[in-house]
């Protein structure tokens, strides 16, 4: 009998259990903040609900001004003050409810079905995900390819970071506007992309699959360029304190609070704390307690995680990385 196996099952369970008894609960609040609305979620803590929250406030297109999260012990307790894209506050009445269908067991369990067997009549397209080394033209190549096969480009995200590109490619079939299924076309998609992939550079670390199921692009790309090694950079400028235009990542071992203590601080951007999290999540570290602020040009990040002193100066490499280079398309 695995033993792990069958340990990772019953905290499952408990997991799901323990939201069923207390779903989270989200409140909006437009009065205590004169330039921010305060966005207050807390539920029975499960792996994954901070990336969950982050993820759903970014898919809303909202701005993250500041952050408070707890999530020490079984429950977790988060207050985001967010904006529009224009910095106001929000006037759409319903976005308490749809965070909370977003973290709710019933959306959880939907996406697990979704993974296991494979729906393929609810998906609106194919998924194409490709990574391999970055060169000119190469995007133009690519969707080339997907044009002499017929294929209609519904969307696509590219990322590119240190010759490393990974890109998620959302098509349809040119004629009938439906997922393509049929496993002979999918297996010469695959084929020739990969083809055009390789090039004369690319011969062993170039990437394609294929499927037609649902997938959230940006975190599947961090997935995808972490899986990629794209950290991996000789002679590396994690740049200083007194260059403001760089990123800076520094750890502290704190070892009578239990906790390491991460700070970054770098000029803000869109979704820059959804990279934080999706970069510790790729790296298996939970965040117990952190403090955000981005209300000016620079965001500053401090974020208690759990962390071994051998792996402090890997850590604060791959952060700094994941901050300061990721280039969206």
């Amino acid at each position: 009998m695995d033993w792990s196996s069958s340990s990772l099952a019953v905290d499952d369970e408990f997991e799901k259990l323990a939201m069923r008894i207390n779903p989270p609960r989200v409140t909006v609040d437009n009065t205590s903040s004169r330039k921010a609305t305060l966005i207050k979620v807390d539920s029975a803590n499960k792996r994954g609900s901070l990336l969950e929250l982050v993820q759903v406030l970014n898919d809303l297109n909202l701005i993250i001004r500041r952050a408070y999260i707890s999530s020490d012990g079984e429950w977790f307790m988060d207050v985001f003050h967010v904006t529009d894209q224009q910095g106001n506050k929000l006037s759409d009445d319903g976005i308490a409810e749809r965070i909370q269908q977003s973290l709710g067991p019933r959306a959880r369990s939907f996406r697990s079905l979704r993974r296991s067997v494979g729906v393929q009549a609810a998906a609106e397209h194919t998924t194409i995900e490709l990574t391999g080394r970055d060169r000119p033209g190469l995007l133009s190549e690519v969707f080339a390819v997907l044009s002499d096969l017929k294929c209609n480009v519904v969307t696509a995200e590219v990322w590119t970071h240190n010759s490393r590109m990974a890109s998620v490619v959302f098509i349809t079939d040119e004629a009938t506007g439906r997922p393509i299924d049929d496993p002979d076309h999918l297996s010469k998609i695959k084929k020739l992309l990969l083809y055009v992939l390789k090039g004369d550079r690319d011969k062993r670390s170039a990437n394609t699959a294929v499927s037609v199921d649902s997938t959230h692009k940006e975190r599947r790309l961090h997935q995808m360029m972490y899986a990629d090694r794209d950290y991996d950079m000789d002679g590396a400028d994690c740049g200083s304190a007194s260059d403001r235009s760089k990123p800076l990542v520094t750890v502290e071992n704190c070892v009578d609070k239990g906790y390491t203590v991460v700070n970054l601080r770098c000029p803000d951007r869109p979704k820059l704390l959804f990279d934080t999290v999706c970069t510790l999540t790729d790296m298996q570290y939970v965040v117990y307690h952190a403090t955000v602020i981005a209300e000016g040009p620079e965001a500053y990040q401090v974020v208690f995680i759990s962390l071994k002193l051998l792996e402090i100066a890997y850590f604060s490499f791959k952060m700094h990385i994941a901050i300061n280079t990721n280039t969206l398309f």
